[in-house]
């Protein structure tokens, strides 16, 4: 299993806003990263320096949301979706996008569903619930 320590995470989407910037060829991680970057201009400045990101600290009492988290939660969703998993998920993000006329709105209200099921899985100690999460999904897609 891949297990990215925060720093790894950090420096991965700052280089991939800067390639991005520079007109460097990008992988394919790098321009999905990049994408969902361009839609959040208020982390845009949060991931064009390096050095700032690697140190800052993001605690709930400062207000502020995690860019970095934010935006793994992007690309997990993404990935989630283009190999539908949990089975039924593209089908349901689909809907809520078609629902919402927009697929990042609908990755955002995804992104809640997400949390919950972690949040859930950290207090109660149990594995993460697929099943629950894609419900919460399609009960937002078809509500």
């Amino acid at each position: 299993m891949f297990a990215p320590s925060q720093n790894d995470v950090r420096t991965f989407f700052c280089e991939a806003w800067r390639k991005h910037r520079a007109g460097e060829p990008l992988s394919a991680m790098d321009t999905l990263a990049a994408q969902w970057t361009e839609r959040h201009p208020e982390y845009h400045a949060d991931l064009s320096d390096l050095e700032a990101a690697l140190a800052a600290v993001y605690t709930v009492d400062a207000g502020r949301t995690n860019p970095f988290l934010h935006l793994s939660m992007h690309l997990s969703i993404s990935e989630q979706v283009s190999i539908d998993q949990p089975r039924g998920i593209r089908q349901a993000v689909e809907l809520l996008a078609a629902k919402r006329g927009d697929l990042h709105a609908a990755q955002h209200e995804v992104m809640d569903c997400l949390g919950e099921m972690l949040w859930e899985s950290q207090r109660s100690g149990q594995p993460p619930d697929p099943h629950a999460y894609l419900d919460r999904v399609r009960r937002r897609a078809t509500a």
